[in-house]
């Protein structure tokens, strides 16, 4: 087992990408382990990805690549603009209700940050905002949108822990908003202080042109209420309402908003099949993984490791807290979810905590590992896009790396914030 530990360290600091990182530790225990047969690797590998609630992950995916291809981002960012334009620091408070918006959308933080660093980030330059507060914002405004609906990584927690996906689904709403609102408060604390947009001579949008924003957004709008009405009502299963998410965007790209052509269509399932590959590799090389810490009954050693510090079920619940913000700076988030899933949620809910609550915990603290160093991959996406060094984007961020703490210890303090949604599912 040491060997695993120090094959998969060496190949992380490498830079070894991740999926052959994880590949290549899994195998190192089977050719040292003569009692368990090699052909095993290739089993988990196929069973890690023979799951029926994981088809939810593809299907997201291409609908979202899908709706980014039909002009729906840019009449979600004219309705952020007309809801925040006129607010101290306009121009980053719009992306981050962007960010919200785009939750419902393409429940991919990274994919959300990268687009909007392209759009945003040049008209932030013009504007004189610094590079590194426009980096943090953007890069920490992208995290609501892995948690509001359709959120990859709680489809995955859900396939991996046997937690219901609906319930996930909808239990990630109200903390994501929370999280948007947190954020614009501080980049409204940020920006008065340096003077950001608070010239008195923006004006707030009418109500006419608020009105005329909303309706060209509508059929995007519409998106996450109807995904979040069908589960609820159990016309759809999350699964279900993954591919009727597929159908309702082309619809709404080709026939009403008219903008989605062959052309556009074959780049997005180009797009989206590269993406499924990359995670899909990921899942089959983390359940080798999975397989191996299942073994050496890793899972019940850490168990009782924690259990042992203390029976304070608050004190069990932070200290795996730290252990995943630990984790998050080090591993990329699906690896994560993946891998200590399995691990933390039995050791949670024996202390009494419910499993969509920790879910919702879990899947903010995979989304702060993103974007902290030394592997935080929205940051780098951002600072890579917009050659920004690395020291500018973490001193800036430390308002919102704060925010983003208080934002979990009040989840944990009150977990009706992530519940009162999901008990509405009988």
């Amino acid at each position: 087992m040491l060997l695993v530990v120090l094959t998969f360290v060496i190949l992380l600091l490498l830079n070894v990408p991740i999926a052959f990182t994880l590949g290549i530790a899994g195998i190192m225990y089977f050719l040292t382990q003569a009692s368990v047969p090699l052909p095993v690797v290739v089993q988990r590998m196929i069973t890690g990805t023979q799951s029926y609630p994981l088809l939810a992950v593809p299907f997201f995916i291409l609908a979202g690549h899908i709706m980014n291809a039909s002009g729906i981002t840019s009449r979600l960012m004219k309705l952020a603009d007309a809801l925040t334009g006129h607010m101290a620091g306009g121009l980053a408070q719009a992306s981050i209700v962007l960010s919200m918006l785009m939750g419902g959308v393409s429940g991919s933080s990274n994919a959300d940050v990268a687009m909007e660093t392209r759009i945003l980030l040049p008209e932030m330059r013009k504007k004189r905002y610094s590079d590194g507060f426009s980096a943090a914002v953007l890069a920490f405004g992208s995290l609501t949108t892995a948690i509001i609906p359709p959120s990859i990584g709680l489809v995955l927690y859900g396939f991996v822990g046997q937690v219901s996906i609906g319930k996930l689904l909808m239990a990630g709403i109200i903390p994501g908003i929370l999280m948007g609102l947190v954020m614009m408060f501080t980049t409204y604390l940020y920006a008065k202080k340096r003077g950001y947009d608070t010239d008195d001579r923006i004006k707030r949008k009418s109500f006419g042109e608020l009105i005329i924003a909303v309706k060209d957004s509508i059929w995007a709008l519409l998106f996450p209420v109807i995904l979040v009405v069908t589960i609820r009502f159990g016309i759809f299963t999350a699964t279900e309402a993954s591919a009727f998410a597929v159908v309702y965007a082309f619809l709404v790209g080709k026939f009403i908003y008219r903008e989605l052509d062959w052309v556009k269509l074959k780049a997005s399932l180009k797009d989206s099949a590269e993406d499924n590959a990359m995670i899909l590799l990921i899942i089959s090389m983390a359940a080798v993984v999975s397989y191996v810490l299942a073994y050496e009954k890793v899972p019940v050693k850490l168990a009782s490791f924690i259990v042992g510090i203390s029976e304070n079920p608050y004190i069990i619940m932070g200290t795996i807290i730290v252990f995943l913000l630990i984790a998050g700076m080090l591993m990329e988030g699906t690896v994560n979810i993946l891998l200590l899933t399995p691990i933390f949620l039995p050791i949670i809910t024996k202390a009494g905590f419910d499993p969509v609550h920790f879910g919702i915990i879990m899947a903010i603290m995979v989304q702060i590992g993103g974007v902290t160093p030394p592997v935080g991959v929205n940051m780098y996406t951002v600072c890579s896009l917009g050659n920004i060094p690395i020291e500018n984007f973490v001193k800036e961020s430390l308002p919102y790396l704060l925010a983003l703490i208080i934002i979990i210890i009040i989840i944990v303090a009150f977990p009706q914030i992530s519940l009162f949604l999901p008990g509405l599912i009988r």
